[in-house]
């Protein structure tokens, strides 16, 4: 398992890069209008910043080998909020920890 995204949501997507920015963020790719990742120089650790549904909730992404696999085996602390579904590339499930905080788990399995 490993920490490759903080999913933030946003309702304005180039004043949220301009902040990140002038903290001393770097963008590193982009999707679109509405999502683009930023870093801190010398870290791998992205943060993802998507305008698409601005009511979505803040929380880490953490990729693992395979959803289905991780979903079977999570600890039962871990409250299903959607189950493995597929996304591009692989498959994404969502989880509430124990203190209320969103968890992305997500695979890269079908990239090609």
């Amino acid at each position: 398992m490993k920490l490759e995204l903080l999913f933030l949501p946003t309702t304005d997507l180039d004043a949220t890069l301009a902040t990140y920015r002038d903290l001393g963020f770097e963008e590193v790719w982009r999707e679109g209008d509405s999502t683009a990742a930023i870093t801190l120089p010398g870290s791998e650790v992205q943060i993802m910043l998507d305008s698409n549904d601005p009511t979505a909730v803040a929380g880490p992404m953490l990729v693992v080998d395979n959803v289905q696999t991780f979903h079977d085996a999570r600890p039962v602390a871990l409250e299903v909020l959607q189950a493995p579904a597929e996304i591009p590339d692989g498959f994404m499930a969502t989880y509430r920890d124990a203190g209320g905080t969103t968890i992305y788990v997500l695979d890269q399995s079908t990239a090609g």
